[in-house]
């Protein structure tokens, strides 16, 4: 399993949001590029960044600092946030993502997953967001009518081999994984999936571990590296 430290850009910083919300928001850094090598020289063979400001706005306006971390960094790079257009998802792959995570298309245009699915197949996610028991969007502010299971099934048959499941409650607030939401995706049928949201400590990351058997292929962590209540060279080895 892999560990994919999470590299949140907000106007160009790295940041981190308490629960998705956009006025709950704490810097890391104003140097994307150095947190990102920090990362790799811990060992980390992926990294999840993610353009907050396309997931609120709809528009990619990150992709420079993001195609700076890929040319900086020897490692695969995951992109999301605001992948909303052919063109969007086109110039991520060419700038070299080795995966983009699709969110609020998924929610409201199935047509645009089976095409990305066919066109990048491997190289294309998708994020189960949910709150409640229900699938949010557009930076977790849109609420739809989804479950997870039902979004899940939609786009597994659509060709998605690899979701992210978030408990959007829980992202930011250190409280641990929200196992039940990625038995229930599981249960639903996803190929792999990665765990995302409250992860605090090794032992939460040997919770997840624990799915590894079942379909589950790594973890996104975040605030917790930044506050340092995990340490990324001992979550590299946890999930080993």
């Amino acid at each position: 399993m892999d560990l994919l430290p999470a590299i949140d850009l907000l106007d160009g910083k790295v940041v981190r949001l308490a629960q998705g919300q956009r006025e709950q928001v704490t810097v890391y850094s104003d140097d994307p590029v150095a947190i990102a090598q920090r990362w790799v020289n811990a060992g980390a063979r992926w990294l999840h960044v993610v353009d907050l400001n396309g997931a609120f706005d709809g528009t990619y306006v990150n992709l420079p600092l993001a195609r700076q971390i890929i040319e900086a960094c020897p490692v695969r790079i995951e992109f999301s946030g605001g992948i909303r257009t052919e063109e969007t998802l086109a110039e991520a792959i060419v700038a070299g993502a080795a995966r983009v995570v699709l969110g609020t298309k998924a929610c409201e245009d199935p047509a645009f997953v089976q095409a990305a699915a066919r066109r990048f197949h491997g190289k294309i996610a998708v994020a189960i967001d949910a709150k409640g028991g229900q699938v949010v969007s557009r930076g977790w502010v849109g609420s739809t009518a989804l479950t997870p299971a039902g979004l899940v099934q939609r786009v597994v048959a659509d060709g998605i081999e690899t979701i992210i499941a978030t408990d959007v409650s829980r992202d930011g607030m250190l409280q641990g994984p929200n196992l039940e939401l990625i038995r229930e995706v599981l249960r639903a049928g996803a190929p792999h999936v990665i765990v995302s949201g409250g992860i605090a400590s090794l032992d939460h990351l040997s919770q997840v571990k624990s799915l590894e058997a079942e379909g589950v292929i790594g973890a996104i962590v975040g605030k917790a590296l930044y506050e340092g209540t995990i340490d990324a060279r001992a979550a590299i080895t946890v999930l080993a």
